[in-house]
């Protein structure tokens, strides 16, 4: 399945989508895709009366409705950094033995086509294309990572926007630099595991002003989706509706000589096989 949230910010309601016109409300089956719904096995609960009201025909269009991000506000945004062996280089620093963890502030969550706002005295804001996962249940202490298979609610696109300035010249904390509002879109929806046949073999892109910047895959992660959730399950407890982002491929703005840094009006088009395109608008500081 692939489920998604429509309506303005605030006011989503839950649906299923059939294709790209049209979606399933499920809003009268489940209040909304958070914590409670992923917990408690919403997802199974839902595969039955969203075939039935496939197969009757009670489908609604998208037509202009603003897509939200595809899940509830999550408890925890956690970030892997430095996982391609590519961005790791391009950015000059070492590849890592073991993966690098930090947070970013679960406000931080928007709709994938939303406007990203640059903050105050940012003067290096980013872009990064990443895989997110999102947690199904509660995890923790996993034995190995052929366990992380079924703690694993589905896959989402995320844009982790950062503001390097403050991530890396402010005392190298990278949460400083992730945790500006708007800073990740995510979306259009969450795929269901079982609609991605292999999440190891997905190509991912983003183009700038229609620049092409990044053009990865995930098989040059290194270290897995599998890997990464039984990996942080030793450290701490991860709950239903955790989205976690696993690290971008090379062609950041950091990256490149001379370095290039979003603007006011740019335009970010990101997309990852399979999990949707997202198109979002850059705008200045409040």
């Amino acid at each position: 399945m692939y489920l998604m949230r429509v309506g303005a910010p605030g006011a989503e309601k839950p649906v299923v989508r059939v294709d790209d016109t049209f979606y399933v409300d499920v809003s009268d089956l489940v209040t909304d895709f958070d914590e409670f719904f992923f917990g408690s096995g919403g997802i199974a609960s839902l595969a039955g009366p969203v075939a039935e009201r496939i197969a009757a025909g009670e489908t609604e269009s998208f037509g202009d409705q603003r897509i939200g991000a595809p899940i509830a506000r999550p408890h925890q945004i956690l970030c892997i950094g430095l996982n391609y062996r590519d961005h790791a280089a391009e950015t000059g620093q070492a590849v890592p033995d073991e993966p690098i963890l930090f947070t970013k502030s679960p406000n931080t969550l928007i709709g994938p086509n939303d406007d990203i706002r640059i903050p105050r005295g940012s003067t290096k804001p980013d872009w990064e294309v990443e895989l997110g996962i999102v947690i199904g249940s509660r995890t923790s202490y996993l034995d190995s990572p052929a366990d992380a298979r079924a703690a694993i609610a589905g896959y989402v696109l995320v844009n982790d926007v950062s503001e390097r300035a403050f991530q890396m010249e402010r005392g190298g904390q990278w949460s400083k630099g992730k945790s500006a509002e708007t800073f990740n879109p995510a979306g259009p929806w969450l795929a269901t595991p079982d609609e991605i046949p292999d999440v190891l073999d997905l190509g991912m892109t983003l183009d700038v002003n229609g620049v092409r910047r990044q053009t990865g895959n995930t098989k040059t992660m290194i270290f897995d989706p599998y890997f990464i959730v039984h990996y942080l399950s030793q450290f701490l407890v991860l709950e239903p509706g955790d989205l976690i982002n696993t690290g971008t491929p090379p062609g950041v703005g950091m990256g490149f000589q001379p370095q290039v840094w979003l603007a006011a009006g740019d335009v970010v088009e990101l997309s990852i096989d399979r999990l949707g395109t997202a198109r979002q608008n850059v705008i200045g500081p409040r």
